[in-house]
């Protein structure tokens, strides 16, 4: 179990949250990247599965040996000062209770929710299981007596017009929803443009989330156009760390000349 004053933590992780300024949440997948970014000046960070996954080896999607993936949870929480939020995909099967206690353990102060089961066969949650399901999260939370961020994802853009005759429209009602169950930010994958993303802004009072990739940004442009929007959150997803990879191919590749 982890040493984090989860408290302490979390009332910081909530309170970057409060309405002002965008704040950046660097995605990481160990402790090395954690306190790389964290020595950068980052006030928070967001652990993803999928760069998790990659650097264990494994497939994202619920695949990952959860019991290993909070291990990794608690090293990075371990290894900074500053809040950690951690995405537990669907819930990997748990009750609300379980997986915000096990995000807890871990040290984390935040986690991100999403509305594709992937346990069970990548169904999409009907908008009134997926609240539910965030809104037994945040009761959680308080039963444990601990200030935490729930980030409410949905996959509407995603599946897109497969599933929903407007999907940005099904995104909005269900961010909206989100934000009425308890979640201190929504986060609405794969919005395509700088008109959606203020759509969505200007439908919900929490910061919502936008992937942005650390070297070619987003659609809508960078941190000053995301401001303009009205942007409260950014995170990275697993750009950065593709990044990364990108920038270590071309090294390694120099010296095989």
């Amino acid at each position: 179990m982890s040493t984090v004053n989860v408290t302490k933590r979390g009332q910081e992780f909530v309170d970057l949250h409060a309405p002002g300024e965008l704040i950046v949440l660097p995605t990481v997948w160990d402790a090395w990247s954690a306190r790389l970014a964290e020595a950068a000046g980052f006030k928070g960070l967001t652990i993803g599965s999928h760069p998790v996954a990659t650097a264990f080896g494994v497939p994202d999607g619920e695949k990952q040996d959860l019991v290993e993936y909070m291990r990794q949870v608690e090293r990075i929480a371990e290894a900074v000062n500053i809040p950690v939020s951690v995405d537990v995909e669907a819930g990997y099967g748990l009750s609300p209770d379980e997986i915000v206690g096990l995000a807890v353990e871990s040290g984390a102060v935040g986690l991100n929710v999403e509305d594709t089961v992937h346990h069970d066969d990548d169904r999409v949650r009907s908008l009134r299981e997926h609240v539910d399901y965030i809104e037994a999260m945040v009761q959680a939370a308080a039963g444990l007596g601990v200030p935490f961020v729930v980030n409410g994802r949905t996959d509407a853009m995603v599946h897109g017009t497969a599933l929903y005759e407007d999907p940005l429209a099904e995104a909005i009602a269900r961010c909206q929803a989100m934000a009425e169950a308890g979640a201190l930010s929504v986060y609405p994958v794969k919005l395509p443009d700088a008109a959606s993303i203020k759509a969505v802004v200007d439908a919900v009072s929490v910061p919502v989330n936008v992937t942005a990739h650390p070297v070619n940004a987003t659609p809508a442009g960078g941190l000053a156009e995301l401001r303009a929007l009205g942007v409260r959150r950014v995170s990275f997803g697993p750009l950065w760390q593709m990044a990364l990879e990108d920038t270590a191919t071309e090294q390694l590749q120099a010296w095989r000349r």
